[in-house]
């Protein structure tokens, strides 16, 4: 038997702890809780100023709550930073509204018809109209105790270093565990207790309980990390510290008496080079003391093959090592094989130069030309085409490639020109150039035939236009679905039936929905404040102006999007790759949430944006992915790929470093003002038309009393349509 049972929210047992407004901040239900008090709230308190305390107040803050966080000890996270640490904390958090009180206990709490009002501490009264209790948790050990199992005395069940209890056919792992008088709230040594009892349980050796406490965390958006003897505890353990009030920087550098060996480190406010430090922990300083703990220094990455990387998964640079040279030569692959950067993330950076010294290392050069007749990258190649004013393929390869082009190029090229608004996909100079799907604006399926997807956005559809669906499904004889993007799929039609069936639907309102193209799809929305009690924002509004905006915007590869009315996510915007969600403020908005092969959870990007602010932030990004995303690259891999991820990107989009801003304004103001529907336009136009026909040598096929005898899979029986069976 493992148990695994967790650990219980402390709450102490100071008078009116239990009154209506109180809470803890460890489950979906408390957070649910916490917003619903906070809706008639203006104060807020925390009592504890530990990981889940700032956590909590970073919560109340975002809620438009006036938020103080009261600790007893000297200095906030006391765990993980000194006193010269925490003081750098408490004055960075100051700054952003939250109000810090350290020293202080709360002796009881001020309540009014049974609703908490004030906290009491010993010197004040701190006004609260929520209070969130977040110091600490107790190993939930209520089985064992029952069961007669050897309980520490200040609560945990008792393990040896082979996480077996005092019956050695039961074990125990995680918060419930106490190792050594002491009990783990982190999941790194949790993963390492899980491998012991596998390895026991197996009949195999057992790793060592070596257990990385390491940690970083962004706090209210502050870089706080600690690794290593943080605070310096071992025998005569020297400190290099760097202190900077200017700039909000702490770091301290733990070494060894003889100055040679790292053993840790406290980073407040500049913790990029985090992963780095900890990997090298335990192994030589080489390179100037000062500038590594100013964070001044280079990190070159000749470091140890035992060395941990990934304290997450416990994966070493050996392990990336030796996975790179078995074939692992980007960060995709690398992620796969190993697992590393699946946890927190913070060892991506690491990772990379990792990956990029070794395939140098090993005399591998990953050549970034698009094909055999064009040695640029796509990015490269979309610059040309855009400050040239290039409009055909003939043109492009002539002047910056060599040959006729290939499989790979072409599709490339004519996505690059249609992304830029030279021409429809069918004019003559780039009909030859699409993929399948392009070339008959229609997903090619199985069994030879092709979908047509009408754009319905926001899933809003009159009923008149579901019975002009209905009446196309039943006359084409197509199948009929729903999708997961809110709008009605039609299968079946051949090639020569398409210009039939957009006709009927573009005169009953409807238009292309880009199903076939590397572009943006659809806006998935919840119905939002207009209908759900528990919308903050007109959810269905916004995604009906976002996917008209961008409704026909070519790019790398497809784009989905989706915009929840709360934070219940009902339009699963994190796994989209734009995803906004509604606050009582405004929208945060979150980038690079993908499916497929690897799935990807949305990252966020910005919080509490208005209307326009929201829409002039998602206009950069995807004309930044536009021009810097590679051949068939979704947005999950396009964002790992840039420098510093999702911050990196903040820079250029919203603090406009780069200079940028204004550019990708423009070019997506072309495309706004430049879009034409594309199946209402091959239907204006006899050149485009002629290119559907099913048999060259007769096109005049159709006949709309002529029916296709198909097999279909279909998971229940069909009605027959029109009496036809």
């Amino acid at each position: 038997l493992v148990l695994a049972t967790g650990s219980t929210p402390f709450v102490p047992p100071i008078p009116g702890h239990d009154a209506v407004g109180c809470h803890t901040y460890r489950t979906l239900a408390d957070v649910a809780a916490i917003r619903r008090d906070a809706r008639r709230a203006r104060t807020g308190v925390v009592i504890g100023g530990g990981l889940l305390g700032l956590e909590a107040a970073g919560a109340l803050r975002s809620l438009g709550l006036r938020t103080t966080v009261v600790e007893a000890a000297d200095r906030l996270l006391a765990l993980q930073v000194d006193e010269g640490g925490g003081a750098v904390l408490a004055r960075i958090i100051r700054r952003l509204d939250v109000e810090v009180v350290t020293g202080a206990r709360a002796r009881g709490l001020q309540t009014r018809r049974g609703r908490v009002r004030a906290v009491e501490l010993e010197d004040r009264v701190v006004p609260a109209d929520v209070v969130i209790f977040a110091v600490g948790v107790r190993p939930d050990d209520r089985l064992a105790r029952d069961a007669g199992l050897k309980v520490a005395e200040r609560g945990g069940i008792v393990v040896d270093e082979r996480c077996r209890t005092s019956d050695p056919a039961i074990y125990a792992i995680g918060e419930c565990a106490s190792l050594g008088g002491r009990v783990f709230g982190l999941v790194s040594p949790t993963y390492r207790m899980a491998e012991i009892v596998a390895a026991d349980l197996a009949g195999e050796t057992a790793p060592a309980p070596e257990f990385d406490t390491s940690t970083k965390l962004k706090l209210l958006g502050v870089d706080v990390a600690g690794f290593g003897d943080a605070f310096a505890q071992s025998p005569g353990a020297l400190e290099v510290v760097f202190s900077d009030p200017a700039t909000d920087r702490y770091r301290k550098l733990v070494i060894s008496d003889d100055a040679h060996t790292l053993l840790g480190g406290i980073l407040v406010g500049a913790a990029g080079d985090y992963a780095a430090l900890r990997a090298r922990m335990g192994g030589p300083i080489e390179g100037d003391l000062a500038a590594i703990a100013a964070g001044l220094a280079e990190q070159d990455d000749a470091m140890p093959d035992t060395a941990t990387v990934c304290s997450c998964r416990n994966i070493t640079a050996g392990t990336i090592r030796e996975a790179v040279r078995s074939g692992c030569h980007d960060i995709a692959e690398l992620k796969r094989c190993t697992g590393v950067a699946t946890g927190c993330g913070s060892c991506l950076p690491l990772a990379r130069r990792l990956l990029d010294s070794e395939l140098a290392a090993g005399g591998i050069t990953i050549d970034p030309s698009l094909c055999e007749h064009f040695a640029l990258t796509r990015t490269e190649l979309f610059a040309l085409v855009q400050t040239e004013n290039l409009r055909t393929f003939t043109e492009i390869i002539e002047r910056h490639g060599t040959g006729r082009g290939c499989d790979i190029c072409k599709p490339l090229v004519a996505s690059i020109l249609a992304s830029q608004g030279k021409g429809h996909v069918l004019d003559s100079d780039h009909a030859a150039l699409q993929d399948t799907n392009d070339r008959a604006m229609a997903n090619l399926q199985r069994d030879g035939s092709y979908s047509v997807v009408p754009r319905i956005p926001g899933g809003e559809i009159t009923p008149g236009q579901l019975i002009v669906i209905a009446k196309v499904a039943a006359r084409y004889d197509l199948y009929t679905k729903i999708t997961g993007g809110q709008r009605i799929a039609l299968f079946g039609a051949c090639l020569d039936q398409l210009p039939h069936i957009w006709r009927e639907l573009v005169a009953a309102g409807f238009e292309s929905g880009h199903a076939y193209g590397k572009s943006v799809r659809t806006v998935k929305s919840c119905v939002g404040s207009t209908w759900c009690r528990f919308g903050v924002q007109d959810s269905v509004g916004m995604a009906i102006d976002l996917e008209l905006r961008y409704r026909g915007l070519r790019s790398p590869h497809k784009v989905k999007m989706g915009v929840s009315g709360c934070a219940r996510e009902c339009a699963e915007a994190r796994g989209k790759d734009i995803g906004v969600i509604a606050t009582e403020k405004g929208w945060n908005l979150y980038v690079g949430g993908n499916g497929g092969f690897s799935p990807s959870h949305a990252e966020l990007l910005a919080e509490d944006l208005s209307d326009a602010e929201l829409v002039r932030t998602i206009d950069r990004v995807l004309m930044y992915y536009l021009r810097t995303g590679d051949r068939l690259q979704r947005t999950a891999a396009w964002l790992e790929e840039l420098p510093d991820g999702v911050a990196g990107l903040a820079r250029v989009v919203i603090d406009d470093e780069s200079g940028a801003a204004a550019e990708l304004d423009a070019a997506m103001g072309e495309h706004v003002a430049g879009y034409v529907d594309e199946w209402a336009d091959a239907l204006a136009d006899p050149d485009k038309l002629s290119q559907f026909v099913s048999f060259v040598n007769a096109p005049e096929t159709f006949d709309p009393d002529l029916r296709y005898q198909r097999t279909r899979d279909q998971r229940l029986p069909m009605a027959p349509v029109g009496g036809r069976p």
